[in-house]
């Protein structure tokens, strides 16, 4: 049978294979001109000659072996790309640039005020720096109600000296032309990384005593009302500040996810700068008199939810009388004061604890719990009844700290550690703010908030106050503490919030530099954490 096809294939006689057995020099000839093109059969398919190419060089030639490695490369191995120069790493600086580059940075010319002078930028302005002073510096001062004159004119001892640096900071964020400089972006990035915190603990303050009756719930809310994210935008506009952020596009027109990131960035670094030339009080003026906040807003009210009955009485300047900012801004402790922040312990604190004076807890845990925690501190009051009244009220809020919301909170809401909690928490984030920016002169904002984010987690919170045995002393009602005796799940929790009632207690006694105490030297907050397995 004779197998045939429409396709006529080409002649025998023009097929021609090389003596080569080269992947390369096997090449195939047709000649286009007057093809010769016949019916194939089985019987006559043969190769008739094999020729070999006349110009094809000698096996042993090196030539023909180049010219094959040379093929070969084409193929098989393409040209490798370099990685771009800014991935090179660079060779450390030696320890006397090293030293000399420290010595020579703003960061260290302020020994009166370490936490000011790690916040100043890394090296001096340069004139495109100061380019942008001269142009837009007077706008954001005006906006922000403070005075055109430069701020060197203020003496050494003035932290406000400062101010017209870390204000030109506070509005290079990251998608800004002088953001590219060094410098200017870890200024940036630590004025914000301090200004998140800054703003947390101010609005605490300001809520615990403006609604001492309020749980920590709704005041979060609050809070979220007012500087939320989305919310930002609005008060940089009512403040003229907008034009300087956005100076090239209008900023309602942006996508949310283009402007809100850098609104929120500049917010922050503006209250950083604001909380370390100028201090609290100054924070809740541009609050609330420049940006225009108010706390009666009907957008910042908390959604409404079923209300405990609070029957306890408040102290009695918190009874019938709503504190406004500018109360809590201009308020000055007498000087006679049991404690550093005496209104905000109360406002925690409520009076009703002195019936738990003298039970068993008080005689029984509280003396091994401040023996612990080494309370009560040394004091030198003018009158030994202060002292004495003072270590009284330390044993109540202690025994506050220790009150689990399962216990009393039901009859009586504010018996519990909630509040001392919440006030707790935000000192406790601002206080190791202030210690990172210190310790870690040369880290950007954002590996600060990484490391800040490990080391105050709330799981390592309770770790530290069970490694003191302080959790034994916690007081739970009984049907909870027999749910928690063999359940770590639900017990930590507890124990974390033990731990930062502490804090919040030892603020409103103390004072900041004992919650710098318990935090560092009781508690040891910045011990390396084993990874886990």
């Amino acid at each position: 049978m004779e197998l045939s096809s429409t396709f006529l294939p080409l002649s025998y006689s023009d097929i021609a294979f090389s003596s080569s057995l080269s992947p390369f020099s096997l090449r195939l000839k047709t000649h286009l001109k007057n093809p010769k093109f016949h019916t194939p059969t089985s019987s006559n398919f043969k190769i008739l000659a094999v020729a070999v190419d006349p110009q094809e060089l000698p096996k042993t030639s090196p030539h023909r072996l180049l010219k094959e490695l040379e093929e070969r490369k084409k193929i098989v191995s393409p040209k490798k790309k370099f990685p771009p120069k800014k991935f090179i790493l660079k060779p450390p600086l030696d320890d006397t640039k090293l030293a000399e580059r420290f010595l020579n940075s703003p960061q260290l010319s302020l020994k009166a005020f370490p936490l000011l002078s790690s916040c100043l930028p890394s090296s001096r302005l340069n004139n495109a720096d100061k380019t942008w002073m001269d142009e837009y510096l007077l706008e954001a001062k005006q906006a922000l109600g403070y005075p055109l004159e430069p701020s060197d004119r203020f003496g050494d001892d003035n932290p406000a000296k400062q101010f017209d640096t870390l204000l030109y900071l506070a509005f290079q964020h990251p998608s800004c032309d002088r953001s590219k400089a060094r410098h200017v972006r870890n200024g940036h990035s630590r004025l914000w990384f301090l200004g998140q915190f800054v703003l947390e603990m101010a609005f605490a303050e300001f809520f615990l005593q403006r609604y001492p009756r309020e749980l920590p719930a709704p005041m979060r809310e609050r809070v979220y009302g007012l500087i939320g994210k989305k919310f930002l935008p609005k008060w940089l506009k009512a403040a003229s500040l907008h034009n300087l952020v956005f100076p090239y596009d209008e900023m309602d027109k942006l996508k949310s996810r283009e402007r809100e990131p850098v609104v929120k960035s500049v917010f922050w670094a503006l209250f950083g700068a604001i909380y370390l030339c100028f201090g609290m009080p100054e924070v809740y003026r541009v609050l609330f008199e420049v940006f225009g906040m108010d706390p009666d807003d009907e957008e910042c009210q908390p959604k409404l939810r079923r209300q405990l009955e609070d029957v306890d009485y408040v102290s009695v300047e918190f009874e019938g009388n709503k504190l406004t900012w500018q109360d809590v801004a201009a308020y000055r402790p007498p000087e006679d004061a049991l404690f550093v922040h005496p209104r905000l312990f109360r406002a925690c604190v409520p009076p009703g604890m002195h019936r738990f004076r003298g039970n068993i807890w008080d005689y029984d845990s509280r003396p091994q719990v401040m023996r612990t925690l080494g309370y009560p501190l040394a004091k030198t009051d003018r009158i030994p009844e202060i002292t004495e009244a003072r270590n009284i009220e330390l044993g109540l809020g202690l025994q506050l700290c220790f009150l689990h919301p399962s216990k009393y909170k039901f009859e009586h809401p504010r018996f519990c550690y909630e509040r001392l909690e919440y006030l707790g928490q935000k000192i406790q984030d601002l206080v190791m703010a202030e210690r990172l920016l210190m310790k870690h002169l040369d880290a950007p904002g954002k590996w600060l908030q990484e490391r800040h984010r490990r080391l105050v987690m709330n799981k390592f919170c309770g770790r530290y106050l069970r490694e003191k045995y302080l959790h034994r002393f916690i007081i739970y009602s009984e049907q909870v503490q027999d749910s928690y005796e063999h359940n770590r799940r639900l017990r930590n929790p507890a124990t974390t919030a033990v731990q930062q009632a502490l804090h919040g207690l030892s603020y409103a006694v103390y004072g900041k530099p004992d919650v710098r105490r318990l935090m560092f030297e009781v508690f040891d907050f910045e011990q390396i954490q084993p990874k886990a397995v």
